[in-house]
């Protein structure tokens, strides 16, 4: 039995918070070619900037490019997509793309003594062709989240490459004291700081109905787990949540986190299953 296909709508939105004078935070999407990535910066005077935009940029770009010679591969009848090399399982262009941004940031530090150092968390979400209709693919380095909201409960779907997380995985820290911690804003893997950087990626199924989110750090700094899920679930304009704006979750998400302090950038992408 056939299974229907699901359709993806996204909105972003993206703020400077109270605290700081810049924006290294990026995001960037495309429906069309099922792609949402959001980088979170850092490094010194506008580094951390470059290498979110750069990390954007890049995965837009080759994922992209890949996606639309993989719809040609599929649109030619008896084309031999095991002989064409542009036919690549999402999985795999996934990581070709953090292999390409990778080395965009790594290659320009090296080029500019500046910025030396500079590197960015990076957390997309890769959306499968419409024959392999209910799969996702999200991957994750540093601490920017993904997390799904489905039947109105929230579940986090990545893993923070932190110093913090790496303690409470060995049960030398609780999840309290991890969140008081002075080093809980130290990561353990970041894009452009090393020469190579292996990204986490974990496949998902979806259903209609499912709301991803994909955020930097600056959201979930100020704001539980169980915050985001009382926000997400909340009605707008008599509307219910599940056809809620997107743009205007995304900007409550940030109202929120700048009403609880506001210490950082905060990026919300917000990506609904139709």
């Amino acid at each position: 039995m056939a299974t229907a296909v699901v359709r993806y709508s996204a909105a972003a939105v993206t703020d400077r918070g109270r605290k700081r004078s810049s924006n290294e935070d990026a995001f960037g999407y495309s429906v069309e070619h099922g792609v949402y990535i959001v980088c979170d910066g850092m490094g010194g005077a506008a580094a951390g900037e470059i290498a979110s935009s750069l990390a954007v940029d890049e995965v837009l770009k080759l994922v992209t490019e890949r996606v639309a010679e993989r719809t040609a591969v599929h649109a030619t009848p008896n084309a031999e997509e095991e002989d064409n090399p542009s036919h690549h399982s999402l999985p795999s262009i996934a990581e070709e793309a953090v292999v390409a941004a990778n080395h965009a940031i790594h290659s320009r530090a090296q080029r500019n003594a500046r910025l030396n150092g500079m590197g960015t968390t990076l957390v997309a979400l890769l959306a499968s062709m419409p024959e392999e209709d209910r799969r996702v693919w999200i991957l994750n380095v540093g601490d920017s989240r993904c997390y799904r909201l489905r039947g109105r409960h929230i579940q986090l779907c990545t893993q923070d490459h932190s110093l913090v997380e790496e303690q409470v995985r060995l049960g030398r820290m609780s999840r309290s004291e991890a969140a008081r911690s002075p080093l809980r804003n130290v990561i353990t893997r970041a894009l452009g700081t090393q020469v190579s950087v292996p990204p986490a990626l974990i496949e998902a199924e979806v259903e209609p109905g499912d709301l991803f989110l994909l955020c930097s750090d600056g959201l979930t700094r100020e704001l539980s787990d169980e915050k985001i899920e009382s926000i997400l679930n909340t009605s707008i304009g008599g509307m219910n949540p599940e056809s809620a704006p997107l743009d205007e979750l995304c900007n409550r998400l940030i109202q929120a986190a700048n009403k609880a302090g506001g210490h950082d950038n905060i990026t919300c992408l917000i990506v609904r299953v139709d």
